[in-house]
């Protein structure tokens, strides 16, 4: 992730598509005089009571917050945009949904439903057996999905928030470099901006970037010291809750380990990746997201089992080598034997040395040099020398145990 646009077109505003979302019977306004997207007509918090705000998590809700380019706060990206965007902070992230309502899908009920008893024991009026998602209770359960999220790649990486620094002070060289702010080594809140049209997604991004992609767009947004995602939901099949919370994750779980320790230079392309899988697949494995490059794109296929997608690649002697894929310089030169190494990679590494993985993030971010500057130069022989030092293996000796590893483990069919 960096400063970039993944590929180019024309950024156009459709107001046509702004218009309020008509309320459904759930969601009768409360106050008439509110737009359908103010916290007045909230019915989760029964119009923004503190006690449930409070409840719910939330640090700001209905207030304006900083939010996308310099400049650009949540008041601002409404009032350009004219979309009743809802904006919600929680304790690491600030989003903006704009969701339609949607019915339950029969194969997601029962998950559902535990995810909506979670959000009923903060917000009592939510029904964890309801039909519909109403556009007020989507951005609630995505809020609350994204900052359980978060909590989960912190377990992961074995850290707290008290590991990190608080972003008033330059750091000392004493001690272990951990970034230079909260959210993970990020001084700013980590941003998510969902749109329901392209059009919308378009607007935006030429607005605050200059971009003019379709492509969701991963963002580091300097003068705040901030990272940022952006999608819309006429990419791929993301109209589906269950495909919208999958590409969420994959993109937030890359951000996270971009932001890790500060995000001064990009970590291998292979981990990243395959993190995102893994986390995401972990997930739901019946959506999937592939990274392309600008100008590039992604190479995806639809398979929902990956394991036999892995033995016949093994098994044809085409997979990818672990040398071949720690040279790998960006996600452009991906494609799908790629994808199902780097998630396989990960994988085996988490089910047969689970501290492994963890420990190589930790490594190859937070890098800095003599002078103690960020200084990812170092990355290549960091990886092997971790790999050799906490394993034992060259990158040969890898691609050996993790090749009888699938032989050994994975479905054939």
């Amino acid at each position: 992730m960096s400063p970039r646009s993944l590929v180019s077109l024309c950024a156009a505003l459709v107001c046509a598509l702004h218009a309020t979302p008509l309320a459904s019977a759930q969601q009768k306004l409360r106050d008439r005089t509110q737009p359908f997207h103010a916290t007045a007509n909230d019915p989760y918090t029964r119009g923004g009571d503190p006690a449930l705000v409070a409840a719910a998590g939330y640090v700001a809700f209905g207030q304006p917050f900083e939010f996308g380019g310099e400049g650009w706060d949540t008041t601002r990206v409404s009032r350009e945009l004219d979309a009743p965007i809802i904006w919600l902070e929680t304790a690491h992230l600030q989003l903006g949904f704009q969701l339609p309502e949607i019915k339950v899908d029969p194969d997601d009920r029962d998950k559902l439903r535990v995810e909506l008893e979670q959000l009923q024991l903060r917000l009592p009026d939510v029904d964890p057996k309801t039909r519909v998602l109403d556009t007020w209770l989507r951005a609630h359960l995505m809020a609350q999905r994204l900052e359980a999220h978060y909590t989960k790649f912190c377990e992961f990486l074995g850290v707290k928030d008290a590991d990190f620094p608080d972003g008033t002070q330059l750091w000392d060289t004493q001690g272990k470099y951990m970034g230079q702010g909260p959210y993970l080594g990020e001084k700013g809140k980590y941003e998510v901006l969902v749109l329901p049209s392209l059009g919308q997604y378009r607007a935006y991004l030429n607005s605050n970037y200059g971009l003019t992609t379709k492509k969701p767009q991963r963002w580091n947004i300097i003068p705040r010291d901030t990272l940022q995602y952006a999608v819309h939901l006429d990419e791929g099949k993301l109209k589906h809750d269950a495909a919208l919370h999958n590409n969420l994750i994959f993109n937030l779980t890359i951000t996270y380990i971009d932001g890790y320790r500060h995000y001064s230079y990009e970590a291998p392309v292979w981990l990243r990746e395959g993190m995102g899988h893994w986390f995401e697949r972990a997930n739901d494995p019946r959506f999937n997201t592939f990274d392309s490059s600008e100008g590039g794109q992604a190479d995806m296929f639809n398979k929902i089992d990956w394991e036999p997608e892995v033995v016949k690649l093994i098994a044809k002697g085409e997979a990818p080598t672990m040398a071949q894929l720690v040279n790998l310089r960006n996600f452009a030169e991906m494609g799908k034997g790629h994808h199902l190494a780097t998630w396989s990679i990960v994988d085996f590494l988490m089910r047969a040395h689970p501290t492994f993985v963890p420990t190589l993030i930790d490594r190859v971010k937070g890098l800095v040099n003599a002078e103690f500057r960020d200084d990812g130069t170092a990355l290549p022989n960091v990886q092997r020398e971790t790999f050799k030092e906490l394993l034992g293996w060259s990158y040969g000796q890898l691609d050996t145990a993790w090749h009888e590893f699938v032989l050994a483990n994975y479905r054939t069919k």
